[in-house]
């Protein structure tokens, strides 16, 4: 019997993730998420995609 290979379902394999530097990508599964900071005494908000490592996943696989 020969054995078949199961694709795994990381976030490397996905079709939603950009990847950035080899080892982690952005997920874009969702709209960029805002985050708001203070820098001294001014609030600024900054947009961005979650940032996930290559092996990492969810259950919101999609394959390329």
């Amino acid at each position: 019997m020969e054995a078949t290979k199961i694709a795994e379902k990381t976030c490397g394999a996905c079709a939603y993730w950009k990847e950035l530097d080899g080892a982690s990508g952005e997920c874009r599964v969702r709209p960029p998420q805002a985050i708001a900071f203070r820098i001294g005494d001014e609030t600024k908000v900054k947009t961005c995609f979650p940032v996930t490592r290559e092996q990492d996943w969810c259950g919101e696989f999609r394959l390329r």
